[in-house]
C-alpha cells in the first residue's frame, strides 16, 4: 500500500472540452486524500464533462491531469479500467442492470475489476452493503427497491475496491429532500473513514447547511472557495 503524500487530483492549466466545444479552460487545482469538496455551477457549465474527464471517459487535450497517480493525458485504453478500480464514481441515474439482483450487480463490477475468489467476493459484497445500511437487500432486484436505497446500492457499488476518491455526479439528484439528507449523511461517513469525495450538487441548500471546500463552474472557469470568494447558489437548473 503506498503511503504518498501526493493529491488524491492534480489538475494544472486544463482545458475541458466537450465534443469540439472547449466548456472549461485554465483549470487549476488539487485534492488532498481524505477531502470533502462540493462542485457547483449551472447546468451545462462543465461539472459533468470534468468529472467524465477526471474518470477518463472524455480525453483531455490541454493540460496536465493526475488521478490516483494515473496521467490522464497519457493513459492507455488498457489502464482505464485499472484507473478506475482506485475510483469510485456515483452516477445521478444509478445505473443499474435491471435484470439482475442487488448481489448481482455489486458482483459484476467485482469481476470486471478482477476479484476471483468466490468467499473473498461474498464477504465484501456483504460488507459495502451493511457500510450502506442494506445489509437484508442482497437478494433484491433493483425495481423492488425505493430511489434512495438504489442510490445506496450504487454507494455500495462505488466502494467495492476501497477507493481513493469518490467522483459523485449529482447523487441526490432524484430524491426528495428527507432522502437527500440520508444519503449526503452516508458520503459524510465515507469521507470521515479517509475517502476523499468530489460531489457534483445543484442543492445550494446542502453546500450551505454543512460548509467544505467548494469547487464552481462559471463563465468557462472553476473558481476555488479555498482561493477566493465562491458565490454558493448554483444559479439557474
Amino acid at each position: 500500500m503506498s503511503f504518498s503524500s501526493d493529491p488524491v487530483v492534480r489538475v494544472r492549466d486544463a482545458s475541458i472540452f466537450q465534443d469540439n466545444n472547449t466548456v472549461l479552460s485554465d483549470v487549476n487545482f488539487e485534492i488532498e486524500k481524505g477531502e470533502f469538496v462540493f462542485l457547483i455551477g449551472r447546468t451545462g457549465g462543465g461539472k459533468t464533462s470534468l468529472l467524465k474527464t477526471l474518470y477518463a471517459d472524455l480525453s483531455l487535450r490541454l493540460g496536465e491531469i493526475n488521478v490516483a497517480g494515473y496521467d490522464i493525458q497519457k493513459i492507455k485504453n488498457s489502464e482505464i479500467p485499472l484507473l478506475r478500480r482506485k475510483l469510485g464514481i456515483i452516477f445521478q441515474d444509478f445505473q443499474l442492470f435491471p435484470d439482475r439482483s442487488v448481489a448481482d450487480n455489486l458482483l459484476f463490477v467485482m469481476k470486471a475489476t478482477g476479484w476471483k475468489e468466490k468467499s473473498k467476493m461474498k464477504g465484501r459484497l456483504t460488507e459495502v452493503l451493511m457500510r450502506v445500511g442494506l445489509g437484508s437487500v442482497a437478494s433484491k432486484m433493483p425495481h423492488q427497491l425505493s430511489g434512495g436505497e438504489q442510490q445506496r446500492v450504487v454507494i455500495a457499488r462505488a466502494l467495492i475496491n476501497e477507493p481513493a476518491i469518490l467522483l459523485a455526479d449529482e447523487p441526490t439528484g432524484n430524491l426528495d429532500p428527507e432522502v437527500s439528507q440520508g444519503i449526503f449523511k452516508i458520503f459524510q461517513e465515507i469521507n470521515k473513514s479517509g475517502t476523499a469525495i468530489l460531489m457534483a450538487t445543484h442543492d445550494h441548500n446542502l453546500v450551505r447547511q454543512y460548509p467544505a471546500r467548494v469547487l464552481k463552474c462559471e463563465k468557462g472557469k472553476v473558481m476555488d472557495s479555498k482561493n477566493q470568494e465562491v458565490d454558493l447558489s448554483t444559479g439557474q437548473y
